[in-house]
């Protein structure tokens, strides 16, 4: 009876997701609070997007439920029915990814599952290509704090000392700035 029990215990998805999330991130990979707390987020939606769609309660969902057609399917409701960015998707299926591996790695039973579950890809994004500024909109930009106020003075310094340390060529040093709200009387629209 007892050895019955084990078994569906290695079967069952709770006690490997509770191992995953209490032993496994915070102890054994010393992850930060954050990214526990991303891939707890991960999983909670996996389970409950799961547990609808093969119309099992969530705590009777096995290891097996979750395969590369459900994960997909998970995907594509993550992008098209909550409307989450690439990147989002992407650092989801990282989630899924960590935790294939981790039962992989501890129930050898499961190495094949495992490996089907991480050969999700991932899919590209675009990146912005970030360009250079030329001099006359690096004097356009520095010409923008009104040094009359102690914000602009600020801000006037600070462009300087970006410009001075060579992130005066790198718009994502001002980016970061006006996004901050420290710029914030300079308009940033990609152009000056």
């Amino acid at each position: 009876m007892y050895a019955e029990a084990a078994m569906n215990d290695k079967r069952t998805l709770g006690p490997w997701v509770r191992r995953f999330l209490m032993e496994h991130l915070p102890d054994d990979r010393n992850l930060s609070r954050n990214t526990q707390q991303s891939y707890r987020d991960a999983l909670r939606l996996l389970i409950v997007f799961a547990a609808g769609k093969l119309r099992k309660k969530a705590d009777r969902l096995l290891v097996a439920d979750i395969d590369a057609d459900l994960v997909r399917a998970f995907l594509r409701h993550l992008e098209e029915d909550r409307e989450c960015t690439i990147s989002t998707r992407n650092q989801r299926l990282a989630a899924c990814h960590a935790f294939a591996a981790f039962v992989g790695q501890r129930n050898p039973e499961d190495l094949g599952w495992s490996a089907q579950l991480r050969s999700v890809e991932f899919k590209r994004t675009t990146r912005v290509a970030v360009g250079y500024l030329d001099k006359h909109e690096i004097d356009a930009l520095l010409a923008a704090p009104d040094r009359t106020t102690k914000a602009g003075h600020r801000d006037h310094v600070l462009l300087l000392f970006l410009y001075n340390s060579g992130q005066g060529n790198s718009m994502n040093g001002v980016y970061r700035l006006c996004h901050w709200g420290i710029l914030a009387d300079i308009p940033f629209g990609g152009t000056i």
